[in-house]
């Protein structure tokens, strides 16, 4: 419960400190007319809607099992997760539409504007990421993608202002934008494919069916191993759920004592709930391999 205020927390301060930047960045981008700081605004506006709903969604899944909800909410932290990755892929194509143009046809831009600028973006993203750099959570991993995509960003612009205070080259400003958005796109994607396979309950990456029923069976007692199935609820609580077929003549206890054992074996591969179902050898067991 600490560690979720915790997360709680830390997205709460992304948020308040991206929307009171974005506020800046809009004047500034104006001012400047610099295509780097008013695509980044837009994105940031983006952003800070996502930002709000993965607070408020993060919070919201520390609810335990219900009658409605019967793992309980934590899900609802990964759909944070989801819609702050589909804002920022959505964000980061827009950003792509307009950079194109202005590498076509390049703009004058105010460089000691975007100097100033780019020092406060720093500072201030910088420092959310900071708050976020330890998280675990799908949500807190995206969210720190938002900030250091903003980082990032801003190092260029910083980059991009002190080149034109020396020289005329204002088609830098849309092309290192247009760089930036593409390594942050790329990211955005590897970890939309991970929050998808978590909602279609595909098995964790670092796991394996068939070495984890071959490990149980090996160091259980077990005869075999089949029907098995794990997934993730936000991809850090990890459940399985098994059947296993035993001896005729197995005793009680060591039924019990198999089964213990199973539970223990997965706790060391970080599976919280395990689901034990026990066959005899003399049952028709459908679909057994």
């Amino acid at each position: 419960m600490g560690h979720n205020h915790e997360r709680q927390e830390n997205i709460k301060v992304a948020f308040l400190l991206n929307l009171t930047f974005t506020i800046f960045e809009i004047v500034g981008g104006l001012w400047t007319n610099s295509m780097a700081i008013l695509t980044d605004a837009l994105h940031d506006l983006g952003d800070s809607i996502s930002l709000g709903v993965s607070w408020y969604l993060e919070k919201y899944s520390e609810k335990g099992p219900d009658q409605k909800f019967s793992y309980g909410y934590a899900r609802f932290s990964l759909l944070g997760a989801l819609i702050s990755s589909v804002v920022l892929l959505s964000g980061s194509v827009l950003i792509i539409t307009r950079a194109i143009p202005r590498i076509i046809q390049p703009e004058a831009v105010n460089p000691k504007g975007m100097l100033i600028f780019s020092i406060l973006g720093i500072v201030i993203n910088g420092t959310a990421v900071l708050r976020l750099k330890k998280g675990t959570s799908l949500n807190e991993r995206v969210v720190s993608w938002h900030l250091i995509e903003d980082v990032l960003g801003w190092i260029v612009v910083l980059i991009i202002s002190i080149v034109l205070i020396f020289l005329d080259l204002p088609v830098l400003d849309p092309i290192f934008s247009l760089l930036i958005t593409i390594y942050v796109l790329y990211n955005v994607v590897k970890n939309l494919k991970e929050i998808l396979n978590i909602f279609l309950q595909g098995v964790p990456k670092n796991l394996s069916i068939k070495e984890i029923e071959k490990e149980i069976v090996e160091k259980t007692g077990a005869v075999a191993a089949y029907h098995t199935h794990i997934w993730s609820l936000e991809g850090e609580r990890h459940l399985l759920s098994i059947n296993l077929i035993v001896n005729d003549k197995i005793e009680r206890n060591e039924v019990i004592a198999i089964k213990q054992n199973v539970r223990k074996l997965m706790m060391e591969k970080e599976i919280d709930h395990v689901t034990v179902q026990v066959d005899f050898e003399s049952e028709d067991v459908e679909d057994y391999y």
